[in-house]
């Protein structure tokens, strides 16, 4: 591991205490303050065999199968929201991109930008987060870095994650796969995520209780593989939500799809706030929510495997794939009527993951 720009760590001592409770070391420094501030926080958090070589990396055996590797970095603010905070979104963000892909998730590295001024406390909470999410999800952070900026140029805490797992072997997961005819399904209700990230931001109170779905998705993804079910192609609804995902699949598969409003679980609380906001709950944000796409003989006995995970209990078949290539999403409305379901030219909501 290395948390900072040095080649390793000197074996670790008693630390003093901080004379201040705040984040107060230079930026790009890599001096007894910051080493200080890696053992005491970050370490003695994600404390794990591969971490505790303190080297520059950290290395492993390969299993059988086929590497994923992705990155993501994550800004949302508030770091605090209604299930959930930065930590966790950074971990459970990096396993499902990786679930995404039919792997395993294994191990993350953690990079963090830190504002200088921050309280200690934050920290401690945010990093202690993170690290319970890692047990949950059954990963291990190996390797990192911290950096800090000057006050006001980091807005607290940014997050850069990059995880690796395994694919099975024989599994193939891609939107290359995707054909005409077929099925859509859509692992859970939409929404709630960015409308509760949203509800802390600008300060609002909306009827009902309304909770981040941030949550991993390897189980269920990884339970799907083992019964043995044909899937071409899996997508988490994170950024512009489930119409972004479904317009991205379309286009690198060069074909159409056609989804009902009626089947697209909204939970009423979200679906008001969207209403009251003017946001449309499709191109709203979600960490714990995908779709997987497959041949319609394979939509019954995956929707009995899927629902019988909490984060996929109401997985629900929502369209299909036609060849039909503009444009590329159609959503039949609970009125009858159509309407195109298009790739926005921004976010409807910024700083949400």
């Amino acid at each position: 591991m290395s948390m900072t720009d040095q080649a390793a760590f000197e074996p670790a001592c008693p630390l003093p205490a901080f004379e201040k409770n705040t984040v107060q070391l230079a930026h790009g420094g890599g001096g007894r303050l910051m080493r200080e501030l890696i053992q005491e926080i970050f370490v003695r958090a994600f404390d794990n065999p591969l971490l505790a070589t303190m080297h520059d990396g950290a290395t492993w055996h390969v299993e059988r199968g086929t590497l994923a590797f992705t990155t993501d970095s994550y800004v949302v603010r508030p770091l605090f929201f209604p299930g959930g905070d930065i930590g966790s979104l950074a971990v459970y963000g990096t396993v499902n991109d990786l679930a995404m892909c039919g792997a395993t998730p294994l191990y993350l590295s953690a990079g963090f930008i830190l504002e200088e001024g921050l309280s200690l406390d934050v920290l401690r909470q945010v990093v202690e987060s993170m690290a319970g999410a890692a047990r949950a999800a059954g990963v291990s952070i190996v390797t990192g870095d911290t950096k800090v900026v000057d006050r006001g140029k980091g807005d607290s805490i940014f997050i850069n994650t990059t995880g690796i797992g395994v694919v099975p072997s024989g599994t193939h997961i891609s939107p290359c796969l995707v054909r005409p005819g077929d099925v859509i399904v859509l692992s859970g209700d939409v929404g709630a995520h960015g409308v509760a990230v949203l509800s802390v931001r600008e300060g609002l109170s909306f009827a009902g209780d309304i909770h981040s779905d941030s949550a991993p998705l390897h189980e269920v993804i990884g339970d799907l593989i083992a019964q043995g079910i044909e899937i071409h192609c899996l997508r988490d609804l994170t950024r512009g939500g489930l119409a972004a995902a479904l317009n991205e699949i379309a286009g690198s598969a060069g074909v159409g799809m056609t989804i009902e409003e009626a089947n697209i679980p909204v939970l009423e609380p979200v679906r008001g706030a969207c209403e009251l906001l003017g946001l449309d709950p499709l191109y709203v944000a979600n960490e714990g929510r995908f779709v997987a796409l497959m041949p319609a003989s394979q939509v019954e006995a995956a929707l009995a495997v899927m629902r019988r995970h909490a984060v996929a209990g109401r997985a629900v078949r929502i369209g299909v794939v036609t060849d039909r290539r503009s444009p590329p999403v159609v959503l039949q409305t609970v009125v009858g009527t159509n309407r195109i379901v298009d790739l926005l030219s921004g976010e409807q909501l910024p700083r949400i993951c």
